[in-house]
């Protein structure tokens, strides 16, 4: 019966530039592979030993990339490794099987949707109207399932996103900051509904996930083990729980790490 690995992808186990820049070892910078470019920019990054260690995973479990991104988004990554036949996209919203959104899967999330939470618009309204534009960067909508904006993170007041963060709850919504975008998404929008959904259709026998945000939270609670690196909001908030190991590093060096463990506890066949 086979591991079934559900990882989220950026600052987990990608990492941007400006990602990197906050976390780069200059001592013993390691070397860099490009998993993502987009109008001839690179945009994501992991180390070259994150490289080979998720090649080895890819061949010793079915690995799952596992994202907030939206279909489209995911797609301009390259990962190292065998191809995924799945992978979890817009946090749940989409369960890709080779490629390509199961649409019986995606009819099953928006009905949950419909039936348990405030409408997007009235969230993205909510936004527009009370988000400063002189912070606010990009007002989007993702999939039709979710809000997210892209701001000046160091003019960005705590005070409203506590505010929203209250305001979504009321209406069955969650907060997440991350980076530079600030994500308002359904709760019943989860990535371990999805990740349950691919573990039924593999009968694997030990789930393992990992992941940086609030986001992620219910993936790792869901998962037999989990890993969470140093930064990140789950790091922030000091969040954890018996099967969640919090881990020391921080950054790219993280992404090693994570890929270790992984391949440790799926070598090992059960929950350590």
């Amino acid at each position: 019966m086979p591991v079934l690995v559900a990882s989220d992808l950026d600052r987990t186990l990608i990492y941007s530039s400006a990602a990197l820049a906050l976390t780069m070892p200059d001592a013993r910078a390691p070397r860099l592979l490009c998993v993502e470019v987009h109008e001839s920019r690179p945009l994501s990054f992991m180390t070259e030993t994150a490289a080979g260690l998720l090649t080895d995973l890819g061949d010793a479990a079915v690995f799952v990339p596992t994202t907030t991104r939206t279909r489209k988004q995911y797609q301009r990554i390259n990962l190292p490794g065998p191809a995924p036949k799945y992978a979890i996209c817009a946090n749940g919203g989409h369960l890709m099987v080779d490629g390509v959104s199961d649409l019986d899967w995606h009819a099953q999330v928006t009905e949950r949707l419909s039936e348990q939470c405030a409408p997007l618009d009235e969230v993205r309204e909510q936004l527009l109207a009370t988000a400063d534009p002189a912070w606010v960067r990009k007002h989007r909508v993702a999939e039709d399932l979710f809000a997210y904006l892209v701001v000046e993170r160091e003019l960005l007041p705590e005070e409203w996103v506590k505010e929203l963060a209250v305001w979504a709850e009321n209406r069955g919504w969650t907060v997440s900051l991350q980076g530079r975008k600030i994500y308002a998404v359904p709760k019943p929008l989860t990535k371990s509904a999805a990740m349950h959904e691919v573990a039924r259709r593999t009968g694997a026998s030990l789930t393992l996930a990992a992941g940086d945000s609030l986001l992620d939270a219910d993936l790792l609670l869901a998962a037999d083990r989990a890993w969470r690196p140093g930064h990140g909001e789950l790091a922030d908030a000091d969040w954890t729980a018996p099967t969640i190991s919090a881990l020391p590093e921080r950054g790219v060096l993280a992404g090693e790490r994570i890929l270790r463990e992984f391949l440790k506890a799926t070598r090992a066949g059960a929950p350590q």
